[in-house]
């Protein structure tokens, strides 16, 4: 750990200094024989923090220990690595044999802990352990430190020990920090993976521990005193012995007042009002060498000697003894745990005794952490109270996850009220918890640390779907050394009892908007672009169902102008939507804003970080969409998908005609368009006899297509919920789409044509083109992009252009025509959804002024001026998706002239051809297209590829890894293994077996174990095969075609192997475990 923010130094030496003496030089050779003995003990110590906990967030590193007891097997080390929860760790020695080690003890206070592991294991080293001989640090004490530093192996670096007296050195104001006691100080130069090294004599005896240093260009480096350490291990030495075959829990007692004591010289100590005789007194009884006092800092609330102690009081006397060092008041504290101690101190010149009983320290040290949604919570622990200044065992997010995320909860909550009940205890929270039921949405208060006075009310949605696992309780056994997990919650609890298609109470019905505060905390997280419309991947929503019974619905016509539409608007339309703020203005407002508006909606997004798919780059994602349908049993809103990209997500609407907010369905993804058709249930509005009509569904004008010159009226939602619009000019309605490679892989727009206006909003506002009449021509949508400067820097960026509605509204007929398809549960009725039929070939146009340059002949080129004489282009070939029909037959280059002898000017040419394939009796579906290459004309016959829209609805998730099949933007790299598609890592999760192994995502893993996994069913047989605690080997292939092979050991304990897969029967994502420690 590395000291960022030191108090002001004292120059006083402690009362054992010890002069320098000849006995402390010691020759090379002395050096020699001490390292030769002490290098054998020493280890690098490869930990993994498996959860965030306490002041510790879930990671993974390397650290150094090094062997104290030789016949027990007992590794010392920093406590912040052997960390406060759970820890996986393995030790190699210097020959590189590895073990395993297991956490025996973590001071709660101090930063030394003690690993454990199986002498017996270490067969081809002989090696001694290294004694701690903290009696041996003074003032000028030569000394070399040994260990893992700067992630070396072994790094030996030489120092002199400067002061003994140093404050215990302060990391950061909301994590772990030593206090009461010394640290010992020297300029050793220490830095990243040396915390826990050895500071060794020349005689080879350990006289600190090492445990940081500075951040700045300073040398110094703090090593922690012993004394407390070589009290420990005499208690971890005696328990060990006195059981027989395996180590249980040894309690080594601790006592604390809850109170942090500094040590003040006696010049400071008058200032504070400390008496002349008490100073002789303290003088006299003390040696001669003591330069000062203790003196309180600061009490934590609640605790024994709150309301007791102030800051600045000064410790005199403990049990009438005279008191003046850190080490002598722990001592006599850990021998009166439970006991009452009397204590006299002077504040402010004016002396008084008070009594006080000396807590457990470990009963306020937590053992245990509740996991729901990817949180954990668990009682406040004293370190965090002291930086908090909170009473001790409140309940704590030590990580938000995602449930907490979304509701703008953030890291270092204190959670006070939850579900309407008071929340005290970690108990009380999973109590209020069981009586919840899937889709609620429940109140909850906290308060944080940096805003302490005013509490926060938030609405917690309680996950719909299986995005996670059931609630666990987690319990630390220090016997074994690792957690102990189990179910939270009952069996009879509405969160274990899943029901697929069955609502809550509270997610069937309008979900409540009065929580604007909220809206703030929730645009803080993960969002990778702070603006009104951000870019994400991958997501997935769903909707509440009903009751399955199957109904008519009242159908358009031509699909152009939609279902239920009434052009006619109530006397009372104008008036509800201007008492709600709907309008900006309905006086000042252009028609066109008039009609919109009610059919306008606004987006929030949230991805879980279980599910984040395809290259998906946040959590949290704002648009605004257009409903495109309205009738009795259906709602569907169309939507850009760099708001709504990939089927895992949880999708909320917020209407501008009623302030009403509903669960949203993502119902399909165009597989190449930028857009999303998402679905919402009409009942669950509840908008009341004044507000029934106000929600209604847009009419779209596909026909005639906008030309350069037509005027538009843009208009969209502020992140108010309020219309927006203006007048604009059409400059181009055929700009060719060309979006850059994300660094990343991930959905980018491709062989789409995109309208420009003159003038718009900026990049982050979304929402329709429409004519005069308020009739829509075009969504007016976001694309994601990435900006490149040089090779090695990027920037996320996005952009908005106009998406003809001409494809939307083929799909949207398709869909309310029950063209036939894979069906999809929506709203409790089961749908066919329509597949769309694609060219998976990349194509950009170039004007037929360049292609001539290529040779292209005069006679196609006056075919293609006389087929579209406004383009004047030609596409031409930038690439194939690997596995696709058209992978080896089309090659980089190859300019596109006709399709069916028809020529081809546009993408819309090779659409129409897709589609005219459908209607046709061509079961081969192949399309006959004349290229031109290298100077020749050919004919070919290409094949064609059917997609749904379902996006990706499977993921497995393994040691730690997602793992997917390819999607199309990893395909459109135009490379795939040879070994077989093989399945792709899309991301790792911190303090997982991956992440510690260096398993890394944007690969692919061919194989496990010498077996091939082609696809997601091959590589879930293979993991089932593995068991715990097994080393796994992976063949791996990055994007680049470079193999890889790694080993890896599973953790089952921890990381079991679950698959979260798509339901289209009952419209939910399911969760099902693979193998786990329970399955084995």
């Amino acid at each position: 750990m590395d000291d960022s923010s030191e108090k002001l130094d004292d120059d006083q030496s402690m009362e054992n200094d010890s002069p320098l003496n000849d006995n402390n030089h010691a020759t090379a050779e002395d050096w020699r024989k001490a390292l030769e003995k002490v290098v054998s003990a020493v280890v690098v110590i490869r930990t993994t923090a498996c959860r965030a906990f306490d002041t510790e967030s879930a990671s993974s590193g390397f650290a150094t220990g090094f062997v104290v007891d030789k016949k027990r097997g007992i590794i010392l080390t920093n406590r912040h690595v052997v960390k406060p929860g759970p820890v996986v760790a393995e030790a190699m020695f210097v020959n590189r044999e590895e073990i395993p080690v297991y956490p025996i003890y973590r001071d709660p206070v101090h930063d030394f802990g003690f690993f454990r592991y199986d002498p017996a294991a270490i067969q081809f080293l002989s090696y001694e352990e290294i004694p701690l001989a903290p009696e041996a640090a003074c003032v000028g004490l030569e000394i070399r430190v040994v260990g893992n530093d700067s992630g070396e192996k072994i790094s030996i670096l030489s120092g002199t020990i400067a002061r003994l007296d140093r404050d215990a050195p302060h990391y950061k104001k909301d994590g772990y920090n030593d206090f009461n006691t010394f640290y010992i100080q020297a300029a050793s130069g220490t830095k990243g993976g040396s915390s826990g090294s050895p500071v060794i004599d020349r005689q080879g005896r350990a006289v600190a521990l090492n445990a940081g240093g500075k951040l700045s260009s300073s040398s110094s480096a703090f090593y922690f005193p012993l004394e407390r350490a070589v009290r420990a291990l005499s208690f971890l030495q005696k328990g060990r012995d006195s059981c027989q075959d395996k180590w249980e829990a040894v309690m080594i007692p601790r006592g604390t007042l809850q109170t942090t004591f500094v040590h003040k010289g006696f010049e400071e100590t008058r200032r504070l009002g400390l008496q002349s005789e008490t100073e002789q007194l303290v003088r006299h009884a003390s040696p001669l060498t003591e330069t000062g006092m203790l003196v309180v800092d600061s009490v934590v609330p609640g605790g024994p000697a709150f309301k007791h102690l102030e800051s600045g009081d000064v410790l005199v006397r403990m049990n009438g003894e005279v008191i003046t060092q850190f080490l002598k008041l722990e001592t006599s504290l850990d021998d009166s745990v439970g006991l009452d101690v009397e204590l006299e101190f002077q504040r402010g010149g004016t002396p008084f005794t008070v009594h006080l009983v000396v807590q457990d320290l470990h009963s306020i040290t937590p053992n245990c952490f509740l996991e729901v949604s990817g949180a954990v919570i668990h009682p406040l622990s004293y370190q965090q109270a002291r930086n908090f200044r909170f009473e001790c065992g409140l309940v704590y997010v030590s990580d938000p996850g995602y449930m907490f995320y979304r509701a703008g909860v953030p890291r270092h909550a204190i959670i006070k009220k939850f579900a309407g009940v008071d929340i005290s205890h970690l108990e009380d929270f999973i109590n209020a918890l069981s009586k919840l039921c899937r889709g609620a949405r429940v109140p909850l208060e906290y308060i944080t640390y940096t805003d302490r006075h005013r509490k926060k009310s938030v609405l917690v949605t309680i996950d719909r779907h299986e995005w996670y696992a059931s609630p666990q309780i987690y319990t630390r056994d220090d016997g074994s050394g690792i957690w102990i997990g189990k179910l939270a919650l009952p069996p009879s609890s509405h969160l274990m009892a899943f029901k697929g298609v069955e609502q809550g109470p509270t997610s069937s019905r309008a979900l409540n908007q009065d929580d604007s505060d909220q809206t703030t905390n929730l645009d803080v997280g993960m969002d990778t672009i702070s603006s009104e419309h951000v870019n994400d991947d991958d997501t997935r929503a769903q909707v509440e169902t009903d009751n399955g019974t199957t109904v008519s619905e009242n159908l358009s016509a031509n699909g152009i102008v939609i279902a239920d539409i009434c052009d006619e608007r109530s006397p009372g339309d104008t008036d509800v939507s201007g008492d709600h703020g709907t309008s900006a203005s309905f006086v000042n407002a252009s028609v066109a804003e008039r009609v919109i508006e009610p059919t306008l909606v606004m987006f929030e997004v949230y991805v879980p970080s279980s599910c984040m798919l395809d290259g998906v780059h946040g959590q949290h994602y704002r648009g605004t969409g257009v409903i495109i349908h309205h009738s009795e049993k259906l709602g569907l809103v169309a939507v850009d998908k760099n708001t709504v990209v990939i089927s895992a997500c949880d999708v909320i609407l917020s209407f501008a005609a009623y302030p009403v907010e509903v669960p949203g369905e993502v119902v399909f993804l165009h597989p190449v368009d930028n857009y999303a058709i998402i679905a919402y249930d009409p009942s669950a509005l509840d908008l009341g006899p004044t507000g029934v009509s106000v929600v209604r569904a847009a009419e779209l004008l596909p026909e005639p297509a906008l030309r350069r010159g037509d005027s538009v009226y843009l208009v969209g939602l502020s992140r108010s919920s309020q219309a927006i619009s203006r007048k604009s000019i059409v400059t181009n309605p055929c700009l060719a789409i060309n979006c850059s490679s994300a660094d990343t892989p991930r959905y980018r727009a491709t062989n789409m044509e995109v309208i420009e206006l003159d003038t718009d909003f900026g990049s982050t506002f979304s929402g329709v083109l429409t004519d005069e009449h308020g009739r829509v021509k075009a969504l007016w949508a976001s694309f994601s992009n990435q900006l490149k400067y040089g090779t090695k820097s990027s920037q996320d960026a996005q952009f908005v252009r106009g998406i003809p509605i001409h494809s939307v509204s083929q799909v949207l007929e398709k869909i309310i025509s029950n063209t036939r398809g894979p069906t999809l549960l929506i709203n409790g009725i089961r749908r066919p959804m329509p597949l769309v039929r694609v060219l998976e070939v990349e194509l950009y146009p170039i004007l037929l002024s360049k292609a001539r340059n290529f040779g292209l002949s005069a006679i196609w080129i006056r075919a293609l001026v006389e087929k579209d004489p406004v383009r004047r282009q030609v596409l031409r070939v930038k690439g194939c998706l690997a596995g696709s029909k058209a992978e080896n037959l089309l090659e980089e280059g190859d300019m596109v002239l006709a399709i069916n002898k028809n020529p081809v000017t546009c993408f819309k040419d090779i659409d129409d051809a897709c589609n005219a394939l459908d209607l046709s009796d061509d079961m081969e579906g192949k399309l006959e297209l004349t290229i031109f290459r290298q100077g020749r004309e050919i004919e070919l016959l290409v094949g064609t590829d059917i997609r749904d829209g379902n996006g990706t609805t499977r993921v497995i998730n393994w040691c730690g890894c997602v793992v997917q099949d390819p999607h199309p933007a990893v395909r459109a790299l135009g490379f795939l293994p040879k070994e077989g598609h093989g399945v792709y890592v899309t991301r790792r999760s911190n303090g997982s077996p991956v992440h510690r192994y260096g398993l890394h995502s944007l690969r692919w893993i061919v194989e496990v174990n010498g077996k091939p996994t082609p696809n997601l069913d091959a590589f879930v047989n293979v993991a089932k095969e593995i068991e715990d605690g097994e080393f796994v080997r992976v063949r791996t292939i990055n994007l680049s075609g470079k193999p890889q092979v790694l080993t890896l050991k599973q953790d089952l304990h921890y990381w079991p192997t679950w698959e979260l897969r798509f339901d289209p029967e009952t419209s939910i994502w399911h969760r099902k475990t693979i193998k786990s420690l329970a399955t084995v």
